[in-house]
């Protein structure tokens, strides 16, 4: 029999196990990002061979609004240097989701993340909160929350230097 002092002890552990809902620890800069999924286990875009920013955000952020003019620019200036970018909604309401993306129409990639699957796995810590990846799916830069011109002068710095690394 366990003594009731160990079993609290290991009781949120049994029940994360039973639940199937282990935490995975927040990535890191240095870390590979991990693999994305699109809807029912599609292909979403790749990450890797391109330098990628991968932005979370929700319609109900307003720095996630402000910050999707930023990223548009971004792709205007840099796409055709190798830029990529994903926009990974955690919208519970497809709807919201679909609202916000005809809204600002952005001019790359955005993909519903249902269920949270990705989020949980990257352990993403606020909305919004961009991920730069190099070439070699390495997180090089980490920015959570959105600055205004503080945050895209330090995006522009960063996406320059990784596109300069061969």
């Amino acid at each position: 029999m366990i003594p009731l002092k160990q079993l609290l002890r290991i009781a949120p552990m049994l029940a994360g196990l039973a639940l199937g809902t282990v935490s995975h620890a927040q990535v890191k800069v240095g870390d590979l990002f991990p693999e994305v999924k699109g809807p029912q286990d599609t292909a979403a875009p790749s990450i890797g061979g391109a330098v990628t920013i991968v932005d979370f955000w929700a319609s109900w952020c307003a720095p996630c609004k402000a910050s999707f003019p930023a990223y548009a620019r971004l792709n205007a200036a840099y796409a055709s240097k190798g830029l990529s970018i994903l926009a990974v909604s955690v919208d519970d309401d497809p709807a919201a989701y679909a609202r916000f993306v005809a809204r600002f129409s952005p001019p790359f990639a955005v993909l519903l993340d249902r269920g949270h699957l990705l989020v949980r796995q990257v352990s993403v810590p606020t909305m919004p909160t961009c991920y730069v990846i190099d070439r070699h799916r390495r997180i090089r830069f980490i920015h959570a929350g959105y600055r205004g011109a503080e945050t895209d002068k330090a995006l522009q710095k960063e996406v320059e230097l990784l596109l300069s690394e061969t």
